[in-house]
């Protein structure tokens, strides 16, 4: 899943359990962390996410437009700030790692959207192996304009660099600006279904 204008599944700013599929050995030491760390892109700034940035985000994300796809409502400033504390808390399952960013756009200073990954450790090499699901969100005001693409493959070189194997989506098989997203950063459609979603995927260091 993932999202521009948005489409399947997570919902903005929360990433949704990730089941446990085969990938590609990778090469994160056993119990290395992987979190969201600040990273930029030609226009971006990937800051992590911060509970205060609801207030900002509350509008960006209002456009019930954004909800196409997945279902849901917009989410007023005191529902998002509740749910970003539980994603700055951290997933309850150590195996688990969630990692969540808002995009800043340099030229003003202003929040744009999200980007997400819930990082799993899977296989029985102690933690080697790690599958991602990623998602994006961008602000209806900001689409159009290519920042969930950039922000997207940013996100996928950061999670290659830490060690990830695999890279998979969810996104509705009408959504065709999110499957454009996704193939901009290197994912290709697997002809799987989940949830009615398709399934696309990258597998890392072959």
């Amino acid at each position: 899943m993932s999202a521009e204008p948005l489409g399947g599944r997570p919902a903005p700013g929360l990433p949704a359990p990730v089941s446990r599929r085969a990938g590609s050995r990778s090469h994160r030491p056993p119990g290395t962390p992987l979190r969201a760390e600040p990273v930029r892109t030609a226009r971006l700034d990937l800051l992590p996410l911060r509970v205060e940035h609801a207030d900002e985000m509350a509008g960006v994300l209002s456009d019930p437009a954004l909800h196409a796809f997945i279902g849901g409502a917009p989410l007023g400033v005191a529902e998002l700030r509740a749910r970003y504390a539980r994603l700055v808390a951290g997933s309850p399952d150590p195996e688990v790692q969630w990692c969540n960013w808002v995009l800043r756009l340099r030229a003003d200073g202003r929040l744009v959207g999200t980007v997400q990954a819930t990082v799993t450790d899977d296989g029985d090499s102690g933690g080697a192996d790690a599958v991602a699901e990623v998602a994006w969100v961008v602000g209806t005001a900001w689409q159009g304009r290519g920042f969930a693409a950039e922000a997207a493959r940013r996100l996928v070189g950061l999670l290659g660099r830490r060690g990830v194997g695999t890279i998979v989506a969810h996104i509705h098989p009408d959504h065709r600006a999110s499957a454009a997203v996704a193939g901009a950063a290197g994912l290709a459609p697997t002809g799987a279904e989940h949830d009615g979603e398709a399934v696309w995927r990258l597998v890392l260091g072959r």
